[in-house]
């Protein structure tokens, strides 16, 4: 069998039907985080089925399965991540959750069982492909941990070249869609706790008020971008979540308060940082308190590989058309695949699953996210033309 006829038995083989009964099971038990024993052994059932090796033992609730391990000359990478969301289901699909308050509303389902498609189609040409293939099964993308422990435990050591994909709701079922460079951006979250001193309200003067904190440093972090920064370097300071007090008569001693900055620069980012910190530390003092202020880089800069980005293109346009290759622009989201993209050439594509005829559609991350499942066997056909196209080294 040469390669062009190897090729076709691979697209062939995609099996839409399994792929859409392993997503509609997954979807039905979602789990969050670290903790997904039931999808983790779902993954390794089925790649036990198909007869592909792999490893639980980097990362945390990862798995990582190896194909072609002895043909180590060039390894492509793709990645899938698993977890769900803590969101209550409110589509009325026949496979909604069972799982009350977590629902896979960002399509982490979809992601891992297109890849198990793409498993099981590519194990039916193995010995043709010239390459090693690592399928990555990845924990904890929501909380921005998962793909950073894999790193740390070695997984990008041998891999030459990674991709993964995303579904999403912007661009029709059918289409796929890329942008090259830096696409997404690093998120900084932020923690800050303002301790002052109780009273009961009526008595203000003897209270150190930590929510006057919280306002007053609120509002003087919004002249950070107009007063303190490049207007020309895009970033995205954001306060999300003010918490204090528990009743209406008593002034508490303290208060919470949380955010993030979005940035495609690093620098920006510790700059800005920096001036959050102080503001909020500085104005905590001028009241007579303290705050304590925590951060942690949950990702990187998203950056596509130029010559990976053309690969994909190349790949999708051979699954289905050039008309329908779309380009993504950058966008404040983030994604810990920068965590892989950081170290060596990497893409990150989108797969359109937007069709009015699979029911409302809203954007991810909200309890209605319905997705077209036709679209799912693009996703397949992607990632197997790009190994054909790339099994002996990017041109």
């Amino acid at each position: 069998m040469n390669r062009e006829e190897a090729l076709r038995k691979a697209l062939s083989s995609i099996d839409e039907s399994y792929i859409i009964r392993i997503r509609r099971e997954i979807h039905q038990c979602p789990e969050l985080g670290f903790d997904l024993d039931n999808t983790v052994s779902i993954v390794k059932r089925e790649l036990d089925a198909i007869g592909i090796e792999y490893t639980d033992k980097l990362g945390k609730s990862s798995v990582v399965a190896t194909m072609n391990r002895e043909k180590s000359s060039f390894t492509i990478g793709i990645r899938a991540d698993m977890d769900a969301l803590p969101i209550q289901e409110n589509t009325g699909l026949p496979f909604s959750s069972r799982n009350p308050g977590k629902m896979h509303a960002c399509g982490h389902d979809a992601h891992t069982a297109i890849l198990l498609g793409t498993a099981k189609a590519l194990k039916s040409v193995e010995k043709e492909i010239d390459c090693r293939i690592k399928l990555i099964f990845q924990s904890y993308e929501e909380g921005t941990r998962g793909a950073e422990l894999l790193v740390k435990d070695g997984v990008m050591n041998d891999i030459d070249v990674i991709i993964a994909l995303h579904v999403t709701n912007s661009i029709p079922s059918g289409t796929l869609g890329i942008g090259s460079g830096t696409i997404m951006a690093a998120d900084n979250q932020l923690d800050f706790l303002f301790t002052g001193k109780s009273s009961h309200a009526v008595f203000p003067q003897n209270a150190c008020d930590p929510i006057a904190m919280a306002v007053s440093a609120y509002n003087q972090i919004q002249l950070i971008r107009t007063r303190k920064t490049d207007p020309t370097k895009p970033f995205v300071l954001a306060i999300s979540r003010i918490q204090s007090g528990s009743t209406y008569n008593v002034i508490p001693s303290t208060a919470a308060m949380k955010g993030t900055i979005r940035s495609f620069d690093l620098a920006v980012n510790d700059f800005v940082q920096n001036q959050v910190g102080l503001i909020c530390q500085e104005t905590a003092r001028l009241f007579g308190g303290t705050c304590r202020f925590d951060h942690r880089l949950g990702t990187l800069p998203l950056t596509n590989d130029p010559k990976v980005t053309d690969a994909v293109k190349k790949a999708i346009a051979k699954a289905v058309g050039k008309k329908n290759l779309v380009k993504i622009p950058i966008g404040m989201g983030s994604e810990d695949f920068s965590y892989y993209s950081s170290v060596k050439p990497a893409a990150f594509f989108r797969l359109g699953t937007y069709d009015e005829k699979s029911g409302p559609m809203t954007s991810s991350h909200q309890a209605g996210f319905i997705i077209d499942e036709k679209a799912f066997k693009y996703g397949s056909m992607t990632f197997i033309n790009f190994i054909f196209d790339n099994m002996d080294g990017l041109e």
